[in-house]
């Protein structure tokens, strides 16, 4: 894939040390190591290997992937192997996308919080959808969650959600039958918001109380109980935004999607327009506007266009990916094959799952730009080394964005 014009490295590089040093003391030991994986990303700093093709002998260097998983360019191998351990499992039924999204009260304090409520997050919405479900007036059945959280809007806010994919159906309670939704219906969303947000605010209050919640700034008197309930009493009776779409069109738009939104991140290298001395200018998307008027563009200051994207960098460890009820790791092998028996289908051969190494794949899967032959590692070089042999071409550096 051809490199973008501009890209989030380029930024890093170019304002990055200016930025770290006027903000010093108030960023992450993280968020630097995000910059810095990001700003060396497919460069020398890395190291890389030399490919040749084998029947004109056209060079070409491939400097190595950060593998950070905020980079905007280097999560493609991984969100392909990603993948292709999913694709194995998909049912040929229709699958539906569900959104939940905490108001902007809660997500104002999520950000000094991030561990704790994206946690709350992930499991009041999977409760939710797994009660409703398994209710007899409603579905049921215990349906399979694969959910994804996102932290931010198009421009970059913090604006946390989750997405969910949820196949159109599940296993009775005795797992002795599969049960199927009605068509274009999966769950009545107004009766998923109102359980949804009594029990993350349910849960809100339970980590107050045991002491799990920091408050900083603006938010420290929210330390006190009644003040933090005062907080969270409006959002009792507000409807909460609980959203879902019509069902995808067969599996493979499913894992379309999926592609898309499983390794996301705040921005892509695609969305940038161009950037000076002072500003950066992006491509932005209004959700509320159907059509080509929802696409515009949006300009920031070098300063807050680095501080934004830092936002949504993920505590050390944090799992943005999470399967729920029949998709849950303990038991989703079992499962998955229970629901094909059901519904008649053959179980996948397991040696169809191909193993991709990503840190070869993309160089070595591009044939030589002059003459379609295949191409070949002639040598490899460490992390700040340059390689002994030279390219044919003028270098290009083989990039990978995952917008």
């Amino acid at each position: 894939m051809a490199r973008p014009a501009l890209e989030v490295a380029d930024i890093f590089s170019d304002h990055g040390a200016a930025w770290r040093h006027a903000n010093r003391g108030h960023v992450s030991l993280h968020q630097l190591k995000v910059m810095s994986a990001i700003e060396s990303c497919r460069t020398a700093a890395l190291g890389g290997h030399v490919a040749r093709c084998e029947d004109c002998a056209h060079t070409t260097i491939a400097y190595n992937s950060c593998r950070n998983r905020h980079c905007p360019k280097c999560q493609g191998a991984a969100a392909r192997l990603w993948m292709a351990a999913r694709e194995a499992e998909l049912l040929p039924i229709p699958y539906f996308h569900v959104v939940f999204t905490l108001p902007s009260a809660i997500g104002d304090i999520a950000y000094q919080n991030k561990a704790v409520i994206y946690d709350l997050l992930f499991k009041a919405s999977s409760e939710t959808m797994l009660t409703i479900a398994a209710d007899p007036k409603h579905l049921g059945a215990r349906i399979g969650i694969t959910s994804v959280l996102h932290s931010w809007g198009s421009a970059m806010t913090h604006h946390p959600h989750v997405h969910m994919i949820v196949p159109g159906g599940g296993l009775s309670m005795d797992s002795s039958r599969w049960i199927s939704c009605k068509p274009n219906f999966l769950l009545p969303v107004r009766v998923l918001s109102k359980l949804f947000r009594r029990l993350m605010l349910e849960k809100l209050l339970a980590a107050h109380q045991a002491g799990s919640l920091r408050f900083l700034g603006s938010h420290a008197h929210l330390v006190d109980a009644k003040a933090f309930a005062a907080l969270l009493a409006p959002l009792w009776k507000k409807r909460w935004f609980v959203y879902a779409k019509r069902p995808f069109a067969g599996p493979k738009a499913v894992l379309a999607y999926l592609s898309r939104y499983t390794h996301r991140v705040a921005i892509s290298n695609r969305r940038l327009i161009a950037v000076d001395q002072h500003s950066v200018t992006f491509k932005v998307k209004n959700y509320r506007i159907e059509g080509p008027g929802r696409y515009t563009t949006m300009t920031l200051g070098v300063d807050e266009f680095i501080r934004r994207f830092l936002i949504h960098v993920l505590p050390k460890g944090f799992h943005r990916i999470r399967h729920y009820g029949l998709f849950a790791s303990a038991n989703r092998a079992e499962t998955i094959a229970r629901a094909r028996k059901l519904l008649g289908l053959a179980t996948p051969a397991a040696e169809e799952t191909v193993r991709i190494d990503p840190a070869t794949a993309q160089p070595l899967a591009q044939p030589c730009p002059c003459c379609g032959g295949r191409m070949f590692v002639i040598e490899t070089f460490e992390a700040g080394c340059q390689p002994r042999h030279r390219p044919t071409v003028p270098l290009v550096a083989i990039r990978i964005d995952t917008s």
